[in-house]
This record gives structure tokens, C-alpha cells and sequence, in this order.
């Protein structure tokens, strides 16, 4: 898929992140099992770059095949360069550039900051206790919704979520809801 048609093609309401923990043949399965139409952020940060590109490679095709969207985190040129659908992450105006562009952010100040950038979405965690993420203090269900009330850009729910939590969240002002364990 296109940068240009990712822009054009409504938001996804799933979304897979990938982790180390996360063996790379679950992650390729769940990205397949997913709902037309979801989406997948790449992130492993820390491996390798041959490797962290054979993973994009792979989802590529899944994506592909299955009209998900997908973006790589952190830089835009290489995003760019890799042919993904759009940059998770940075933290400048022109981060996105013609890709979909989505922030992480954990509170109301980093709302504020994140919205300056003008992304497509921001992902609001850790909601919930997550293993990806073991001891960080969890906003809960409250504070989630206040900060969703105050977004002006879509609100995806992340860290220790699952598909009722994410129906329930819904209620409060979630667009969608991203997901590791409860995906793979």
C-alpha cells in the first residue's frame, strides 16, 4: 500500500505492535489473523538492522495481502525509504511528511506537545498494567478518558489491552485500541 493511500484510507481501529519478546513467527501469524484492514507498527528497536528489516519485509507482504496498514517506528526517511505507510514516533512537524504519522504519548503535557506536531492519532499508555512495560505506573480507565477528551487528533488505547477493554474504552473516548500479547 502507498504512503499516499494510507492518508486516503480511514484509520485502522486495530493495532499490532511488534516486541523483541514476541517471537517473529507469532508476530507474522497475528498480523495475518488480524481484521482486514488493521494496522501494524513495527518497532524492535533493538535489533538488529538486518533483522529489523527482514520483519518489515515479511509484514510487508501480510500487509499487503491483507489491506492492513503499515507503519515503522522512529525515523522518516526510513519509513520512507522501506516503503512503509507511515512513521511511528518523532518528534518534529514535518515527522510525517505525506506519511501517516502517529505519536506515543503518556499524560496531558505530552498530549499538548504531540498535537503541535499535528499527527494522524496518538497511542495513549500504558492504560493497564503490561508486560512489555513491567512496573510502569498504569493511567487507568479515568485518567485515559481525560486526556481523550482533550485530544483534537483520534486516541488509540495501549498497555494491557484486549478487545473488551478496548470496547470499553471505546465508551470513553478511544478510537481504537493497539495491542502485543492480547494480538499474538
Amino acid at each position: 500500500m502507498a504512503a499516499r493511500k494510507a492518508r486516503n484510507t480511514p484509520l485502522p481501529r486495530l493495532w499490532l505492535m511488534t516486541d523483541e519478546r514476541v517471537e517473529t513467527p507469532r508476530i507474522l501469524a497475528a498480523a495475518s489473523r488480524l481484521p482486514r484492514g488493521s494496522a501494524i507498527i513495527v518497532r524492535h528497536y533493538a535489533s538488529d538492522r538486518d533483522a529489523r528489516r527482514a520483519l518489515f519485509d515479511a509484514l510487508k507482504r501480510i500487509a499487503v495481502r491483507r489491506h492492513h496498514v503499515l507503519l515503522l517506528a522512529g525515523d522518516r526517511r526510513e519509513a520512507r525509504r522501506w516503503r512503509a505507510d507511515g512513521v511511528h514516533g518523532g518528534r518534529s512537524r514535518a515527522a510525517g511528511g505525506n506519511l501517516l504519522h502517529t505519536v506515543p504519548i503518556h499524560d496531558m503535557r505530552e498530549l499538548r506537545l504531540a498535537q503541535a506536531l499535528g499527527p494522524d492519532a496518538v497511542f495513549l499508555s500504558p492504560v493497564f498494567p503490561t508486560r512489555s512495560h513491567p512496573g510502569a505506573p498504569a493511567i487507568g480507565t479515568m485518567r485515559f478518558a481525560t486526556i481523550a477528551r482533550h485530544a483534537a487528533v483520534p486516541v488509540i488505547a495501549l498497555g494491557g489491552m484486549n478487545a473488551r477493554r478496548g470496547r470499553k474504552l471505546s465508551l470513553l473516548g478511544a478510537y481504537g485500541w493497539s495491542a502485543i500479547d492480547a494480538l499474538t
